[in-house]
């Protein structure tokens, strides 16, 4: 009963609108850059502990080849239709919330593709309007997902792919 209390009273901030950005261009080539506008995340405030869920689908593309592409082959959306990401703010304190950014480190876990693998990211985190936003960007290696690209396109897609999140998470 305390432990339902205490989840109860806990200072939760969320979004069902955050913004993730993937790039993985090679210069030369066509860009290779998606954006998912309807991610979820929330954010404990008392504990720092902070999770984001995205439908991999819903990451869109210039192309619909390119798009349809990342579902069907690299991505399989189909046979893993989310990736998620499950970590904690370090050090985070509540009562330090400005308007001023301040940086903080996010360590957690991320899966895609089936594959949970660890990630670090300074991550941007104020308040606007009574909202906190979270901004960061890290960045992955398709292999650790087990994300084959095959030969004849490998020349065209970066084994280093950025990753961008900006949430914007109200109470």
């Amino acid at each position: 009963m305390i432990l339902t209390s205490n989840f109860a009273f806990a200072q939760k901030y969320s979004t069902k609108t955050g913004k993730i950005t993937f790039e993985a261009s090679v210069p030369l080539f066509e860009d290779v850059y998606a954006e998912n506008n309807n991610s979820t995340a929330i954010l404990n405030a008392d504990t720092g502990d902070i999770a984001s869920l995205a439908m991999v689908a819903g990451f869109t593309f210039k192309s619909s080849l390119m798009q349809e592409h990342f579902n069907e082959n690299y991505a399989e959306s189909a046979k893993y239709p989310k990736t998620s990401f499950k970590g904690k703010l370090v050090n985070f304190d509540k009562n330090d919330l400005s308007q001023k950014p301040k940086t903080y480190t996010i360590s957690g876990t991320l899966n895609f593709h089936g594959v949970d693998r660890p990630v670090q990211s300074a991550a941007n985190v104020y308040l606007k309007d009574d909202k906190v936003v979270i901004q960061g960007k890290f960045i992955v290696k398709t292999a650790d997902f087990k994300v084959k690209i095959p030969k004849m396109v490998a020349a065209k897609v970066a084994e280093n792919v950025n990753v961008n999140y900006n949430f914007l998470l109200q109470k």
